[in-house]
């Protein structure tokens, strides 16, 4: 016989009941100790980050030398364009290279023209043949005048030897004509230079049939060059002619002087550009269609300056972050000026009374709060 069998029914209702209580007992305690972990845990105050140290300054408004930077190409100032002025012919001679400085006047190039100095002979023979005839058309005249006077020659002889002799003088006037326009013509087949300059290009060679269209040498008068600088519309506004300029020709590492003394009268509706000619002086770094780029003088400007560290730039333009309400920082589009070694000129967006941030901009996200360090802006530069 068990035990389970020993015990009275009574005996076992008591057993399981002493069960059940010692379950629920224990499913109470795991509960109350549940409980107490989760409360204390929810108690537990949470851990905020901490805020960054962050430099801010006031930028105020400063009067600084503002520069405009374009870039360009090189050309002559004047660029004068020689070829053959008459009907031309066969080069027989060049005498200048590309690089050669030439005087007004002076020969650049010789056409063949011995046909036409033979023609210009004949014509020079002509003009003493004419004068031949009216010296003896007025001997004639001064001998019959002396006639006359002795009834042996008539007024009417008087008058035809005055015409003949009027006659051969016009004739020597025409031949005289003749052999200057031919004279005239010869000349233009020396091909000369028309002002002092330096030769820039020069696209003739000895054999060549040339003839009166074309342009043969370039020549930069006097040597004289400029730099056609492309500049925005609203930096060409702040342009005047006289202003003075730097130039440096691309590749040389040389800056030049020069001054604007000419401002585009149009701009260009597509880029909205227009040119500012900078004169140059001949240097041996300035080679006409070379690029370069200018550094203008516009005066002086009343702009908010900060420290090149505190703009900041994406593909969206340039930046900075101002402080906002409750310390958080905000995004400020901006338009960038002149940068020098005092810093960078903004010429749009900011007033100079914002709070800036000056560094570790690059490691803030707009809304993000910040505990600021004011400085001043002298101390930040």
């Amino acid at each position: 016989m068990s035990d389970g069998d020993a015990l009275d029914p009574e005996a076992q209702r008591r057993m399981r009941r002493r069960r059940l209580i010692a379950l629920a007992a224990a499913i109470l305690v795991v509960a109350i100790l549940a409980w107490v972990l989760v409360g204390r845990r929810a108690a537990r105050p949470v851990a905020e980050s901490p805020l960054q140290h962050v430099t801010v300054v006031e930028p105020g408004r400063r009067q600084i030398a503002a520069t405009i930077v374009a870039n360009g190409v090189i050309a002559a100032r004047h660029d004068m364009q020689v070829g053959v002025v008459g009907e031309g012919g066969q080069v027989t001679q060049v005498l200048v290279d590309p690089g050669t400085w030439v005087s007004a006047g002076q020969p650049l190039a010789i056409v063949e023209r011995s046909v036409q100095t033979e023609q210009a002979a004949s014509l020079a023979a002509s003009v003493r043949v004419a004068q031949a005839d009216a010296a003896l058309a007025q001997s004639n005249l001064d001998r019959a005048k002396a006639l006359v006077k002795n009834g042996f020659v008539s007024k009417a002889d008087i008058d035809t030897k005055t015409a003949a002799r009027d006659q051969a003088i016009a004739r020597v006037s025409v031949a005289r004509a003749l052999l200057g326009e031919q004279s005239a013509r010869n000349a233009r087949l020396v091909i000369r230079a028309p002002k002092a300059g330096l030769v820039l290009t020069r696209s003739v060679e000895p054999g060549q049939i040339v003839g009166g269209q074309g342009v043969l040498f370039r020549i930069a008068e006097n040597g004289d060059m400029e730099m056609l600088a492309r500049v925005p519309e609203q930096s060409l506004a702040q342009m005047r002619i006289g202003i003075p300029a730097r130039v440096t020709p691309i590749g040389s590492g040389v800056s030049l002087p020069g001054r604007v003394w000419q401002l585009s009268p149009v701009i260009d509706p597509t880029t909205r550009q227009g040119f500012a000619r900078v004169a140059l002086r001949y240097d041996k770094a300035l080679r006409p269609g070379g690029f370069a780029e200018a550094q203008i003088s516009s005066g002086k400007t009343d702009v908010p300056q900060l420290p090149q560290s505190a703009v900041l730039s994406d593909d969206k333009g340039n930046f900075v972050y101002v402080l906002a309400k409750d310390n958080a920082v905000a995004r400020r589009a901006v338009k960038v000026g002149d940068v020098n070694d005092d810093g960078v000129g903004i010429i749009d967006g900011l007033t100079g009374q914002e709070k800036v941030v000056v560094s570790a901009g690059a490691f803030l996200t707009p809304g993000e709060k910040i505990i600021p360090e004011v400085s001043s802006a002298a101390a930040v530069k």
